[in-house]
């Protein structure tokens, strides 16, 4: 992240409002990432303002030309992310900008997006637009972090959350664990939810808890809901084959029988087969399907898979102040391979906050290796 020069310091005000106007879709966008833009005329009146809305939707920088009108002819728009310059279900906002007089652009973040690349900075130059790099550029890469990481790796941004007890249960002995967590918490994890574009368990959840897995209406549509299970042993009644819901995809092995695929099949409900069901394939095909943040809400095996697969990137735990005990309850996690304490992963730079009586615990993982 390059420093922004002294001259360059008056763009700064405006491109926090382009944030600001870039977040007000955070969850909607993906594939696309979010993006905010302001346009002001000549003598840098503010005439403009756009954000990215939805995928398939005018772009951030046509809705503030389209607001700025005729206003924009000579000034300055201020975009937090450099305007694409290929075809895609939108044209390209950089002729959009070339052919309404914009003398100037100023973006927060290069697109790492092949297609764009810097490309298109280089063809505003080309049509004589002065370009102005690196305002913010660090608020705009945090701002499109799950963008950003599953166009430079091929996989959505993994977030694994689990609820558990002072004692680290997430279950009783005999499977009971509704709830541990409070409302409060509850809630929280719902506007998560409507944060993320899939929604990940293994059929032992399905089993187990019969979860509904919604934003319970904060998003619409809501996300996509996956259950990952290789064998297809699910239950013919659950909440989340309710497809009028939300979206159910089934993802499970090339041995799984036929009668349970069939069973799926009758219930409506979408199916992806992989050679090798795991999270790490999965990651793979959520990423085709368009997602750029997931979450996994899994059960202790499943978790640990996608940990050890760097399907994981961040952690979100919520605890409980309460005792559950049982050496036979459920824990959030399970074996990962270590057999000595130097081995262990240590975490780094935990951020927490209260949810009423709830404390959750939250970590950015940075590259984590585990034992084969």
């Amino acid at each position: 992240m390059r420093a922004v020069a002294d001259a360059d310091q008056r763009w700064i005000p405006w491109m926090r409002r382009a944030l600001e106007l870039a977040a007000l879709a955070d969850g909607y966008t993906s594939p696309n990432p979010l993006v905010g833009a302001v346009v002001l005329d000549p003598s840098g009146t503010l005439v403009g303002e756009g954000f990215h809305a939805r995928a398939g939707e005018p772009h951030a920088e046509v809705g503030a030309l389209a607001q700025a009108g005729d206003a924009a002819r000579g000034g300055t728009i201020i975009v937090t992310l450099e305007p694409c310059c290929h075809h895609g279900r939108t044209p390209p906002c950089t002729d959009a900008l070339i052919k309404a007089g914009i003398a100037r652009v100023v973006v927060a973040l290069t697109d790492p997006d092949p297609r764009v690349a810097g490309g298109g900075l280089q063809r505003l130059r080309d049509a004589g637009v002065e370009v102005i790099s690196g305002v913010l550029e660090a608020e705009a890469a945090q701002q499109n972090y799950a963008f950003v990481h599953r166009v430079r790796t091929g996989r959505p941004w993994g977030l694994l959350k689990w609820a558990m007890s002072l004692d680290g249960r997430t279950a009783l002995p005999n499977g009971a664990s509704q709830w541990i967590s409070g409302s409060t918490a509850r809630t929280w994890v719902h506007r998560l939810r409507a944060q993320c574009d899939a929604v990940i368990v293994g059929g032992g959840t399905v089993r187990a808890d019969d979860p509904l897995l919604t934003s319970r209406g904060l998003r619409n549509p809501e996300p996509l809901r996956v259950v990952l299970s290789r064998r297809l042993d699910l239950p013919d009644q659950a909440q989340i084959w309710d497809q009028s819901v939300a979206p159910t995809l089934v993802v499970h092995g090339q041995d799984a029988p036929a009668e349970a695929r069939d069973r799926l099949e009758a219930l409506g409900l979408q199916r992806e087969v992989l050679p090798a069901c795991g999270p790490e394939s999965l990651m793979a095909v959520l990423a085709q399907r368009g997602c750029n943040r997931v979450l996994w809400e899994c059960g202790p095996e499943l978790a640990a898979a996608a940990l050890q697969q760097a399907c994981v990137q961040e952690l979100a735990a919520v605890i409980a102040p309460k005792l559950l005990g049982g050496e036979p309850a459920r824990t959030p996690l399970g074996h990962l391979g270590f057999q000595a304490m130097e081995e262990v992963v240590v975490l780094q730079g935990l951020r927490q906050q209260r949810l009423t009586d709830d404390l959750l615990l939250q970590v950015t993982l940075s590259s984590l290796s585990y034992p084969c």
